[in-house]
């Protein structure tokens, strides 16, 4: 099976994770659409009942994910700080270069 790097925010980077471990079973969808999260997958990922869960849709729709909407807000400010690291780093690069220039 494949491998690939999956990065928590508080472990850091977990290599040689297998997309077979990641895998939690089937669910079937319901006349109304609903779907159950088997109670193993609820307890291992601490899911309880009133959880609030966001549902992103692969971009060719060959599929779904859930995650909390509370762990997407610490993954959007993660990234956002990442992003404005870069960008200073860059800008501190491009002033470096210009006075280089002069």
């Amino acid at each position: 099976m494949k491998e690939m790097i999956i990065v928590d925010k508080d472990t850091g980077p977990m290599m040689d994770v297998k997309l077979d471990e990641c895998f939690c079973g089937s669910v079937t969808v319901g006349d109304r659409g609903q779907i159950v999260i088997p109670a193993e997958v609820r307890k291992l990922l601490d899911i309880n009942a009133g959880d609030r869960l966001l549902v992103f849709r692969h971009p060719r729709n060959f599929g779904l994910m859930l995650s909390r909407l509370a762990t997407v807000r610490e993954m959007t400010e993660a990234l956002r700080e990442s992003l404005e690291a870069l960008v200073a780093k860059a800008d501190r690069l491009e002033t470096s270069e210009s006075e280089e220039d002069q």
